[in-house]
């Protein structure tokens, strides 16, 4: 049981069902809800959106958001964005609103990805085509105009969990990122802390366990790469500066403290943001309320040091 009390601007989330009910689930059905749950956003003005098809085998789609009038003298800096859906819902448009206002209130690019969703495609198909996304920023940086010396990887709680793999995937290859972004970061398919156990609102255990159990196919259970669940990395120093962001009673704050507080010890610049009483996935299901305000005031505050920051050397070629 959930003690911590839910910030009342939120409480209304308690009564929200995701649709899973143990091992019995209709995903076709819950991926339609989602979406009209969440309907994407008018284009803002002064933004250009448009989808684009990276060249590659299985197919692989990006959502680009970029400003219209021309930025300063050189390349831009660029988000690459993962989105939420415990790896098994969600679509690359969910977050259009937030990623339209960064590219504005930034002057960059923000990248979307399109990945394959569990059961369907379990790992490594989802953290390939997060992989493959950021290969084809680096690689079509001069092409794009993106900065390759200034590309944030970043994302929603599954997406966290993905933007967290890729930045060590990244590390691993050589390939320098300016930094990490982790909204809630679904990151420990493990499941053995005090909050993974709370009936928490939005994500309760029933849907961490199958989204999980998804994602993982026959590697549930047993010697999990930490490609696939961040939480299991033996090593994270030298990854990239990071910003963590979890609500008091979202059912991965546990993870998220532990992993900032990881970091922080491996001598990765880190800061971590807590807001009370927030559930999971807040800021997106109430994009009013004050701690939602204040979350991504936060996040824009860090993404403006990060982007005007020294940019990391070259990047490498994927």
């Amino acid at each position: 049981m959930i003690t911590t009390p839910l910030d009342p601007e939120l409480a209304h989330l308690a009564d929200l069902d995701v649709g899973f009910d143990g091992d019995t689930f209709d995903v076709a059905g819950i991926r339609s809800g989602i979406l009209e749950l969440i309907q994407p956003p008018p284009p803002l003005d002064g933004v250009v959106t448009d989808r684009r098809p990276i060249r590659s085998s299985p197919p692989l789609e990006v959502e680009v958001c970029s400003p219209e009038t021309a930025g300063p003298t050189g390349p831009r800096p660029c988000l690459l964005w993962l989105h939420g859906g415990g790896y098994v819902i969600g679509s690359a448009g969910m977050d259009a609103l937030r990623l339209q206002t960064w590219a504005a209130r930034f002057d960059c690019l923000t990248v979307s990805t399109e990945y394959r969703l569990a059961p369907e495609d379990p790992f490594p198909a989802a953290h390939d085509d997060a992989m493959r996304a950021l290969g084809w920023l680096v690689e079509g940086a001069d092409e794009l105009g993106v900065d390759p010396g200034r590309i944030v990887v970043a994302g929603a709680s599954a997406g966290g969990g993905l933007a967290a793999g890729v930045a060590l995937a990244a590390r691993d290859q050589g390939i320098p990122l300016a930094g990490q972004l982790l909204f809630y970061p679904m990151i420990d398919d493990r499941q053995q802390t005090a909050s993974s156990r709370w009936e928490a609102p939005v994500w309760p255990p029933k849907a961490n366990n199958f989204g999980w159990r998804a994602y993982l196919g026959d590697l549930y259970g047993g010697e999990v790469p930490p490609y696939a669940a961040p939480a299991r990395a033996t090593d994270v120093r030298g990854l990239p500066r990071s910003l963590l962001i979890v609500g008091g009673a979202d059912g991965f704050f546990d993870e998220t403290v532990s992993y900032a507080s990881r970091l922080a010890h491996a001598g990765v610049s880190t800061d971590l943001r807590v807001y009370a009483g927030a559930p999971h996935g807040f800021d997106l299901m109430a994009p009013d309320a004050s701690a939602t305000r204040e979350a991504l005031r936060d996040a824009e505050i860090w993404l403006e040091r990060v982007f005007t920051a020294p940019r990391v050397g070259q990047a490498a070629q994927v």
